[in-house]
């Protein structure tokens, strides 16, 4: 039997790839993510803060904060996953990933632990520069860790679904704008659904991507929309489903093999 060093060699060098390319162009794939949150940020809050006040005493501004952060996050680990496999196909360089003895569940496992990793320096840049503005409690930091890695970790294995069936960098631009964006701006990123007329709550509920930014939100105040074992729940089942199905996809080579 090889040892373990032999064994997860394969592992070790795909994550350490696939976290060495997006930091090579860090300025893209980090600074501009960073930037673009910090412009939501004094957008929003140079319009509403004096006006809008949510869970009783808390300014718009702090609220805002938590919801951009992990819209970065879920946004890039989504874009990382999902650029590299769609690049390597339409390069064709993706055999060379495909031909060494990596297993698919190491295979999986290296490309979403680098989306993680790229989109927790996004959420921690993001901030790292809203610090400066604000005064961001922090309730219960263990639900802010649980919520950052799993939904980085679900949007990498989507990201993983959109590269592996896109052929093209148009077919995955529809996942991101039809899918992705949506769901990332109507899930309370920019307000609590309590403020939403009852049928709009509703139709919230049904988007798994609220309970993301809600369950994220409960570390930093301790309050949240709903319970953060209810949205803990959803959020794992997600992950678990998605999985599943993306390991499916990559032991059967779906699109991936000729």
């Amino acid at each position: 039997m090889a040892p373990e060093s032999v064994r997860f060699a394969g592992f070790r060098t795909l994550l350490y790839k696939e976290i060495l390319r997006f930091w090579k162009v860090s300025f893209q794939t980090v600074g501009a993510p960073v930037l673009t949150a910090v412009l939501y940020l004094l957008i929003f809050s140079h319009v509403l803060d004096r006006h809008v006040t949510v869970y009783g005493d808390v300014p718009y501004t702090v609220f805002l904060v938590p919801g951009l952060v992990m819209m970065s996050v879920l946004q890039n680990a989504f874009a990382n996953t999902s650029s590299s496999l769609i690049q390597s196909k339409i390069t064709g360089n993706i055999v060379f990933m495909l031909l060494p003895p990596i297993s698919y569940r190491e295979f999986f496992a290296a490309y979403v632990l680098a989306a993680i990793v790229r989109g927790a320096f996004v959420g921690v840049g993001v901030i790292a520069v809203s610090l400066l503005m604000v005064s961001l409690p922090v309730v219960a930091p263990g639900w802010i860790i649980a919520f950052a890695l799993l939904g980085g970790a679900i949007l990498a294995s989507f990201g993983m679904i959109a590269g592996i069936w896109a052929d093209k960098f148009d077919q995955l631009s529809a996942f991101q704008n039809f899918l992705i964006m949506p769901l990332t701006m109507l899930s309370g990123v920019f307000y609590s659904i309590h403020s939403l007329p009852p049928v709009w709550q509703t139709v919230s509920h049904l988007n798994p991507f609220f309970y993301m930014i809600d369950g994220f939100r409960y570390g930093f105040f301790g309050q949240s929309d709903v319970s953060p074992w209810i949205s803990l729940g959803v959020v794992l089942a997600c992950f678990v489903v998605l999985a599943i199905l993306t390991l499916s996809m990559l032991a059967r080579g779906y699109k991936l093999r000729a």
